[in-house]
């Protein structure tokens, strides 16, 4: 199992993301470039340039023609999948950390950090997709979420956009629910509110399971962890050795991969052996790891799984995206127990 090198980036990655069809891979880093790739050959399809810092975040919406990224110059921007060309732009107090598609595309969401006396809060914003006004969009949100004690690092759509789910920085995981019209007054009803505690401390990475029944969180706590959304707990831990940064579930095998490593802070005194660099497959329902695959020269930032299962990416500290497809042995593997059935050579 080779990897395709991905270099486009001169800084590290923050995140990459799969379209739905699994053909386009997106990726933002701290140089302010958006880059787009074939996933099949990683040829770069191209750029999406104007961001003035960090870009945090990135989706694609499900027809693969807007994308949405979130930035540390305070601002939300819509994209042209196609043209590159930008279509809108929010601002806002502070950076955006966090940004998603709502799972039938008429919505995102955008995450913004505490700062400077900012509370940091959630804002849904409903897309104008009419391809003759795409470049007059509401500046007004549909709903705003603000946080009063720690702020929320991370936030996706739940089960049929139904709720919101978001991970917080002293390691929560909330649920928020519509807001309801009172028939009467018409007045907002107040958002429902589930919550748990999942890590201890900052949660860096959730994604949903292909259903959204489910997501899974990673924290510096060097766990990962599954959690159901419905009833709201914890099913599964992955415990490691060094603080996570990212984890993603795989769609039709029974694995999880993890990956982060040592401090970035620590990477120029810290060899990639002792810093634990790979990217980690764990059994999902043994809770067993099966298996490790190196490459990257500094802690793995961002992990994205190609929709149908068929390979992986995983985005570093070293700025590079490592693009991989499994070989034939890693589908015909039978799972009896914890361990992974492929060659050495496969890894």
């Amino acid at each position: 199992m080779r990897p395709i090198l991905l270099s486009g980036h001169e800084r590290s990655l923050n995140q990459i993301k799969y379209n739905r069809e699994g053909d386009l891979l997106f990726s933002v880093s701290k140089d302010n470039v958006v880059c787009a790739w074939f996933s099949h050959n990683g040829e770069r399809l191209g750029t999406y340039e104007g961001h003035n810092g960090t870009v945090w975040s990135v989706d694609v919406d499900a027809t693969s023609t807007l994308l949405v990224t979130g930035s540390a110059d305070n601002t939300l921007r819509l994209w042209d999948v196609a043209s590159g060309q930008k279509l809108f732009e929010w601002e806002f107090p502070t950076a955006v950390k966090r940004v998603a598609w709502s799972e039938d595309s008429t919505q995102i969401l955008a995450v913004t950090e505490a700062r400077m006396g900012y509370r940091g809060a959630l804002r849904t914003f409903t897309i104008n997709r009419d391809p003759a006004s795409l470049t007059s969009q509401s500046k007004e949100p549909s709903r705003t979420i603000t946080f009063s004690g720690p702020k929320a690092t991370v936030a996706a759509w739940g089960s049929c956009d139904e709720y919101i789910v978001t991970g917080h920085e002293d390691g929560k995981v909330a649920l928020y629910y519509h807001d309801t019209k009172e028939p009467e007054t018409g007045i907002d009803a107040e958002l429902e509110e589930q919550s748990l505690a999942v890590h201890e401390g900052v949660i860096t990475d959730m994604q949903m399971s292909s259903d959204r029944s489910f997501v899974i969180t990673s924290g510096k706590d060097k766990t990962a962890k599954i959690v159901s959304l419905k009833p709201l707990q914890i099913m599964k831990y992955y415990t490691t050795e060094t603080p996570l940064n990212s984890a993603a579930i795989h769609p039709t095998k029974p694995y999880v991969i993890v990956g982060g490593g040592q401090e970035a802070m620590n990477v120029t005194t810290t060899s990639a052996r002792q810093g634990r660099f790979e990217a980690r497959f764990w059994h999902i329902v043994f809770e067993e790891e099966v298996a490790r695959i190196p490459g990257h020269f500094g802690p793995l930032n961002t992990i994205a799984i190609h929709p149908t299962g068929k390979g992986y990416a995983s985005g570093g500290e070293d700025g590079y995206v490592r693009m991989y497809w499994f070989d034939e042995s890693f589908f015909r593997s039978k799972v009896y127990g914890p361990e992974l059935d492929l060659a050495e050579e496969d890894l």
